[in-house]
């Protein structure tokens, strides 16, 4: 079986141990500043507390440091490279090119540099491009097909990274503006305003409606889970799940539940087994309903109704009186203060009677209609008191007077015995040892097994225990001082693939510029946030001609937001792509 990585998001140290202990094999994170979600930034001192317990487990830490960058700012970005770099971090997810120019004239440490999905890599020769530098992991675009991903990893020496979960991004990545020209708020600088979430209308340019106050742009959530074997053969290395602003608890859930889908096809590249206590179900945490977006072809990604949670389908609403409802055929046990979702609207359960659900209000509920749980209270509860933990297999053997301990890494520790004074009963004595020796308490071990294969001194309990503590934090020393650290090897320049960039090249700095031009490129405009124009908002392969079966029609279409502001779209059909344009 192969290695490949389960990476999972976190918003701050508590969800970071979260993610730890529910199995996943490195953890994403943002520091204070430059990372393109600006509210879940965090100090040095936690990212450090972040590092030592992961590095335990050997399980890896990644930084974002993903935004574009002013010249100013990327003269902090470095000072705040260095810093992750001394405190241990394990690799940091760029987008903006100056870092990697910092990087060619060795202006920075040689942390891993991993080519974030916002350098909006969604061709095999613009990730070939980052591989042949010499970057060491690429992330390339969610909309690309398995097709795509295959034909990429066949190409490259990269480690390539695709995501399998959580929220998309309408746009491509690193690709969308609308945020910026609508509210000032820049996608890559990390503030979005999450203008795909909002209402928008759909006419043509006669002005008659396609559809109206819809959220036509709104996506469901990405899961891949069940093209996990496909994309480990395929040649992925890493599996990203989304979520660097949801709770703990939606990252415990989803954590082990892609722990234990990708078990069943490759091994993990960290260490330690997840002692749960609960059943992961991604349906009963946060989604706007699920997609395999275009890794199979095209498929009903959107829903234009409700960017809000959907849940878990509960079934169709049957009778309805003005205090309560019943469900046809319902499978599930429904609780008080459950969440409930309907045609874009929600309650809250107040009580269960047999089949009959009271709800806080019925606005609303009608029969026939398709009825979801968007929040389980009994579930939540579960997971927020979970006691999940991750701990280290141990194996003990026991000869002549030393005690060794061996953990799944192969480190090994010893601890000499010394006590001469024989047990009145071996027998007993040898029980009492195996008893005490097992209970690791709340260490980061487990006791695997344990090899007696010479006769054990008269020790006190309180010594077996004094031993156990000592060995087993020899061993976790031995394990940290082996830890598996790989450095971002030398970069070179090669030739980009392309002649000319504009501002969707994102190019907000010297340096960023520099770096293009001494790779054969030139550089037309900066970006949009250096105050050009942008023509094209968004691109995307969510395509609304598609989405009312209108691919055939010669019809000039319009999106317009809330506040009456007309967007002309154009359609690439040999792509598949829509584009919004910016109307002058």
């Amino acid at each position: 079986m192969k290695r490949v990585e389960l990476l999972a998001p976190a918003k701050d140290k508590k969800t970071a141990f979260a993610a730890i202990n529910s199995g996943c094999d490195a953890v994403y994170i943002g520091a204070a500043n430059f990372g393109a979600r600006k509210k879940a930034g965090n100090s040095l001192e936690d990212i450090t507390e972040i590092v030592n317990y992961a590095h335990k487990f050997y399980v890896r830490v990644h930084v974002t440091v993903n935004t574009i960058l002013t010249d100013d700012e990327l003269i902090e970005a470095r000072k705040l490279i260095k810093k992750l770099f001394d405190i241990g971090v394990d690799a940091i997810i760029v987008q903006d090119m100056g870092i990697l120019k910092l990087a060619l004239d060795g202006e920075i440490p040689p942390i891993e540099l991993h080519a974030s999905t916002q350098c909006d890599n969604r061709t095999v020769e613009k990730v070939k491009f980052f591989s042949d530098m010499g970057i060491s992991r690429i992330i390339p675009a969610r909309e690309l097909s398995l097709t795509d991903i295959t034909n990429i990893c066949k190409s490259v020496d990269a480690d390539i990274e695709t995501f399998v979960h959580g929220a998309l991004c309408v746009s491509y990545s690193g690709q969308c503006y609308m945020s910026y020209r609508i509210g000032g708020r820049s996608a890559n600088r990390g503030e979005c305003a999450q203008a795909c979430r909002k209402k928008y209308s759909l006419i043509n340019d006669k002005g008659k409606y396609i559809a109206k106050d819809k959220y036509l742009l709104s996506l469901k959530d990405f899961n891949a889970s069940k093209y996990l074997k496909n994309l480990i053969d395929a040649g992925v290395k890493s599996f990203k799940t989304e979520g660097r602003l949801k709770d703990e608890n939606y990252v415990k859930n989803v954590t082990l539940f892609y722990r234990n889908e990708i078990d069943k096809y490759a091994l993990k590249t960290s260490s330690g087994k997840v002692f749960s206590d609960f059943e992961p179900d991604v349906r009963k945490s946060f989604n706007r309903g699920f997609t395999d977006y275009f890794l199979n072809g095209r498929e009903k990604c959107y829903n234009f109704e409700s960017p809000k949670s959907i849940g878990e389908k509960l079934g169709i609403v049957d009778k309805v009186t003005d205090k309560y409802f019943t469900i046809k055929n319902l499978k599930y046990k429904l609780h008080p203060q459950d969440g409930l979702f309907f045609d874009g609207m929600g309650c809250l359960i107040n009580r269960v009677e047999g089949d009959k659900v009271f709800p806080n209000k019925t606005d609303g509920i009608k029969s026939g209609q398709v009825i979801y749980r968007n929040f389980d209270a009994e579930f939540e509860k579960k997971l927020s008191n979970s006691k999940t933990k991750r701990r280290i297999a141990v194996k003990f053997y026991y000869k002549n007077n030393i005690l060794t301990a061996e953990d799944e890494d192969k480190n090994l520790a010893y601890v000499n015995i010394e006590a001469f004074e024989q047990p009145k009963n071996p027998d007993k004595m040898k029980e009492t040892f195996l008893n005490h020796l097992s209970k690791t308490g709340e260490s980061d071990f487990y006791v695997e097994n344990i090899d007696i294969q010479d006769e054990i001194p008269f020790l006190q309990i309180s010594k077996i225990n004094e031993i156990r503590r000592e060995i087993l934090s020899k061993l976790m020393d031995e394990r940290l001082k082996n830890y598996p650290k790989v450095l971002q090897k030398s970069l070179k320049r090669v030739e980009f693939p392309y002649k000319k960039l504009d501002y969707k090249a994102n190019i907000h700095n010297k340096k960023a510029k520099e770096f293009y031009e001494k790779c054969g490129c030139k550089v037309c405009s900066m970006s949009f946030e250096s105050g050009g124009f942008a023509d094209e908002l968004m691109r995307t392969k969510h395509c609304l001609k598609y989405a009312f079966d209108m691919c055939k029609s010669p019809e000039k279409l319009f999106l317009v937001d809330e506040k009456g502001v007309k967007y002309p779209l154009e359609f690439d059909c040999k792509n598949c792509e829509m584009v919004v344009k910016n109307c002058k």
